[in-house]
């Protein structure tokens, strides 16, 4: 019996340790999972912290800036607002921005003196879906019926003020190449002479630009605008073409040219009513001449006194050769000095124009006036950023009918002062 218990009893004592072994190997194996976790966890959190990173620095979140003027499209009026820093909402691609402004107005020397407080607010958005396509949208303030004024005059005993859909649009852009569909901004280089800042174009838009070294570039725009589509008559519309060319002269004197050509076919009016009539001269219920406008424009910029007063001469003149009278002819020219892109800048500026009666198409021609054609035109402006995204805007129009001819109002001088308070986001 003793070979046989002695066996059983190693097997006995040996138990225990097989056991412990066992339980050690478990234990060694859960802990080699758990340091598995570990790394993997280790690595989530790496890779989320990179992606958070990434996001940050597409999309930071922008500290307060002082406003700036975008660089002028040749000429910088009292109208042009302020641009808006960039958006705040934290979503790539995204920007959301917009502006507020409110004026008081003053006019003298008309059948009697009246002044009048005037508001107007916009509100857009675009959004990048890749690096090449984009689409865009603006709500504005003001008369959906009238082109170039999105000003609503404060009054009718609280009345709440009109908001429409004011643009929306698609945009291609790849290298130099951009198209546009939908109603758009203006993509013309322009002086409120001939487009009023207000007036988006609907239909189709496209440029490309060239480097062409040297600090100096050349695009190519052209603009298929609908204008009034009719079922019966022939739609009206514009083809409208226009080549710029920008280029140093020397470090601190930059030349800009630009020569465009618009071609109205204006088959149907039935969408015009008489604010897009305004000042073109009338046969029969439609216009008296064509509108094919022939326009030069040019600018000398000189920032050689001070970064803070650059000085720039402006001059635009416009042709319109389908004029069915002499009153055919229009210019601008401006001389001012100063800027309004930080706190503390100060912008100074003096213009004069003479623009006959058909001398462009008063539907979409500025709505500084009451007088859109047939005028001439003395024009002071002081614009001052006291704080950032805040423009105070002073501007002063002296100005009389220019032609009696086209007129039943006496040839007297008449005046129209704006104060501006314009808040842009």
């Amino acid at each position: 019996m003793k070979p046989i218990t002695l066996p059983l009893a190693a097997m006995a004592m040996a138990s225990p340790a097989l056991a412990q072994d066992s339980r050690l190997d478990a234990l060694e194996r859960q802990l080699a999972d758990q340091q598995q976790r570990i790394r993997q966890l280790e690595a989530l959190v790496a890779q989320q912290a990179a992606l958070l990173e990434r996001f940050s620095t597409a999309a930071p979140v922008p500290v307060p800036a002082p406003a700036a003027m975008p660089p002028p499209q040749l000429a910088a009026t009292s109208e042009t607002p302020a641009s808006a820093p960039a958006s705040a909402l934290r979503i790539p691609g995204l920007d959301v921005g917009g502006d507020l402004r409110i004026r008081q107005e003053w006019n003298y020397g008309g059948a009697r003196d009246r002044s009048r407080s005037v508001l107007r607010a916009r509100l857009r958005a675009s959004y990048a879906i890749n690096d090449k396509l984009a689409i865009g949208t603006q709500i504005a303030t003001g008369d959906p019926d009238d082109p170039n004024s999105t000003d609503v005059t404060l009054g009718n005993f609280l009345d709440d003020f009109a908001v429409s859909l004011d643009q929306a649009w698609v945009r291609y852009a790849d290298g130099g190449f951009t198209a546009v569909a939908g109603k758009f901004p203006q993509i013309f280089q322009r002086t409120d002479m001939v487009w009023d800042g207000d007036v988006s174009p609907q239909g189709l838009g496209a440029s490309y630009a060239v480097d062409l070294g040297g600090g100096a570039k050349a695009d190519a725009r052209a603009l298929y605008f609908v204008i009034d589509e009719a079922s019966t008559a022939r739609d009206s519309d514009m083809l409208g073409g226009q080549v710029t060319l920008a280029a140093p002269l020397a470090s601190d004197l930059k030349l800009g040219l630009a020569g465009s050509y618009y071609h109205y076919r204006l088959g149907s009016v039935a969408g015009a009513d008489m604010g897009d009539f305004r000042g073109n001269l009338l046969s029969g219920g439609r216009y008296l001449s064509d509108f094919h406008l022939v326009e030069a424009l040019g600018s000398l910029t000189y920032a050689g006194v001070s970064p803070r007063w650059p000085i720039a001469f402006t001059a635009d003149y416009v042709r319109n050769p389908g004029a069915a009278v002499p009153g055919d002819t229009g210019f601008n020219l401006e001389l001012a000095a100063g800027r309004t892109a930080q706190p503390g800048d100060w912008r100074l500026a003096y213009n004069y124009s003479e623009v006959e009666v058909d001398s462009v198409f008063a539907a979409f021609s500025h709505d500084n006036l009451d007088l859109s054609t047939n005028y001439r035109l003395h024009g002071l402006g002081l614009g001052y950023v006291p704080i950032p995204n805040l423009l105070l805007d002073l501007a002063w129009y002296h100005y009389r009918p220019l032609d009696a001819r086209y007129t039943t109002a006496p040839l007297t001088w008449l005046d129209r002062v704006r104060l501006n308070l314009m808040v842009s986001f």
